[in-house]
């Protein structure tokens, strides 16, 4: 069924707030350099779902871990509230990362080793040492239980990977990329590996997130369906960003 989103601007900001400009980016394959991003420009406001799709190859991905600051620019800049991520220091960049943004990607990436509380807990893991982690481990307990249970995944704690269907693994990871209260939530073909209906329980998850908490999203698609439900979609070619027309 198709769905109509309209985007609430009473609630939403139109102000830029993670903007880039100019991005370049080059891969080395083989003897050749291949440009993926040749100059491309994008502004995404607070509390905006954006959808970025393109053919494959195209460079969505790319883009979404340069905006993500997974990836270093070869030049441009990336301004998040004031902050150029392409020219922090990398120690800074994964502090970033860690606190401000959340990654949801088509595999999932769960550790087959942990349950499904330990994987989700895996970001404030990452984020504290070990002292510190011990000494909120019961906090962090919490907010984990809360945001797999708002995603109907309050049965399946103790479950690891294996026992876990597509749809359910995509749940983890998007609790996972939620523990820390992301101000941005960054979404890599996240229908990508499931079937058409788990596909479109995932994309009422994402919705719901964005409709209920205000949450920013930009996801990447080669479904132009899906893409068409955010509020704004933007197609990737040749290198550059354009609106679809």
């Amino acid at each position: 069924m198709t769905k109509t989103h309209t985007m609430n601007t009473a609630n939403r900001s139109s102000k830029s707030f993670l903007s880039a400009r100019r991005l370049t980016k080059s891969f080395k394959m083989g003897d050749s350099l291949v440009t993926v991003l040749k100059n491309a420009d994008i502004d995404i406001a607070e509390g905006e779902f954006v959808a970025i799709e393109g053919r494959s190859g195209s460079g969505k991905s790319t883009l979404l871990h340069l905006l993500g600051a997974l990836d270093e620019v070869d030049d441009g800049t990336i301004d998040f509230e004031g902050k150029d991520l392409a020219h922090m220091s990398g120690r800074d960049r994964s502090r970033l990362r860690n606190t401000q943004f959340g990654f949801v990607f088509q595999f999932y990436h769960l550790l087959p080793e942990l349950n499904v509380l330990q994987n989700a807990m895996l970001s404030p893991m990452i984020e504290h040492s070990w002292l510190t982690f011990r000494s909120k481990k019961r906090e962090i307990l919490d907010r984990a239980t809360e945001v797999l249970s708002s995603l109907g995944m309050s049965h399946r704690l103790a479950h690891r990977p294996n026992q876990l269907s597509g749809g359910e693994r995509q749940r983890v990871a998007i609790a996972r990329a939620l523990m820390n209260s992301p101000r941005v939530l960054f979404a890599d073909e996240p229908t990508g590996n499931l079937d058409a209906d788990t596909g479109r329980q995932i994309m009422d998850v994402l919705e719901g997130l964005h409709r209920d908490k205000n949450q920013t999203i930009v996801m990447v698609t080669h479904d132009r369906a899906l893409a068409r439900e955010a509020d704004r979609v933007l197609v990737l070619r040749d290198g550059a960003l354009a609106p679809v027309e």
